[in-house]
């Protein structure tokens, strides 16, 4: 198995996605009564080496029990590639997607999907540079299926993706 197919849990350690699926089925089961949101988003950090250009790309996946605490998993993918902002942010929105991709059929085989929402976060928001490319990374989510949050609503990717980069 490839080491860039895994998951990391900070409580669980490595893990593919059947494995996050299952530990997201059972924390939603450890309280059925309540209403969970499944969160992805991710982030990057580019880093010159030797002078190429080396980014970190990090997707994290979120279950969220609506007030009262979550569990995550996360993994990284190094590329070297370019550091414009613009391919940058695409290319989390696309990692994001393939993600969701692999996910949202192994999410539903294994829970009811009136137990949750599922949002795709985009490190994306009105104010900074990247405010001219909501509308287009907002479309390649919904484009897919997908409810697309953007900052300041987009903490799965600006925090949570973002601690791990």
């Amino acid at each position: 198995m490839d080491k860039n197919s895994l998951f990391t849990s900070p409580t669980y350690g490595k893990m593919d996605a059947v494995g996050v699926v299952t530990q997201i089925a059972s924390f939603i089961e450890g309280d059925p009564q309540r209403f969970y949101r499944i969160v992805i988003g991710s982030d990057s950090q580019a880093r010159l080496i030797n002078s190429h250009a080396e980014i970190d790309f990090v997707t994290a996946i979120i279950v969220h029990k609506e007030g009262t605490g979550a569990r995550y998993f996360w993994r990284k993918k190094r590329l070297i590639k370019s550091t414009a902002l613009r391919e940058k942010i695409y290319t989390e929105t696309q990692m994001s997607l393939e993600t969701a991709t692999e996910m949202v059929p192994l999410l539903r085989k294994y829970i009811s999907a009136a137990k949750y929402d599922f949002e795709i976060h985009i490190d994306v928001g009105p104010l900074g540079p990247t405010r001219e490319m909501i509308k287009e990374v907002v479309g390649m989510v919904q484009g897919n299926g997908f409810k697309a949050k953007t900052k300041p609503d987009s903490w799965g990717a600006s925090t949570v993706a973002d601690k791990h980069t």
